[in-house]
């Protein structure tokens, strides 16, 4: 028969037991964060997008593939909407070249949508940089339909 602690009570071990489901709780949510970026592996701006969001603080991960239309269907993002890499993070779809500054506001916004994107790969979005960068918009897309999010040129917000 093992030795029993006198000093444990049943408050001490409901008091313990909360602490390891709080620590837990902060884990699992932290994990959640972890931003899965699923890319084709001869793409160069996708690389460059997951090192933007690494600088804004971003845990990523990155898996290559050559079939990023299945991970697009599979994920629910239109073809209208599609870019060359896609995203997943706390529950959402991230498609192509979100700033992490949209990405901060939309995650503490945590809104009724499937996520967002930014179409095609605009020149001077993250990831894309060099030339003139040109203005795009960050659109929030689900089962309500779509809506402009933000607006941008290169990673400064407008508006």
């Amino acid at each position: 028969m093992p030795d029993i602690d006198p000093r444990l009570t049943r408050r001490g071990v409901l008091i313990a037991g909360t602490a390891s489901m709080l620590q837990v709780g902060t884990l699992s949510a932290a994990a959640q964060r972890v931003i899965m970026v699923h890319r084709d592996p001869s793409c160069g701006c996708c690389l460059g997008w997951v090192q933007h969001l690494q600088k804004a603080g971003f845990p990523t991960k990155v898996l290559e593939t050559k079939d990023l239309d299945a991970v697009k269907t599979r994920l629910g993002v239109p073809d209208d909407l599609a870019a060359c890499h896609t995203a997943e993070v706390s529950g959402y779809v991230i498609e192509g070249h979100v700033p992490a500054l949209a990405l901060h506001r939309f995650l503490a916004d945590k809104p009724y949508a499937t996520g967002l994107a930014v179409p095609g790969m605009p020149i001077g979005s993250p990831g894309m940089e060099g030339g003139n960068p040109e203005p795009y918009e960050v659109v929030l897309f689900g089962p309500a339909g779509r809506r402009s999010y933000m607006r941008f040129v290169g990673e400064k917000a407008l508006g």
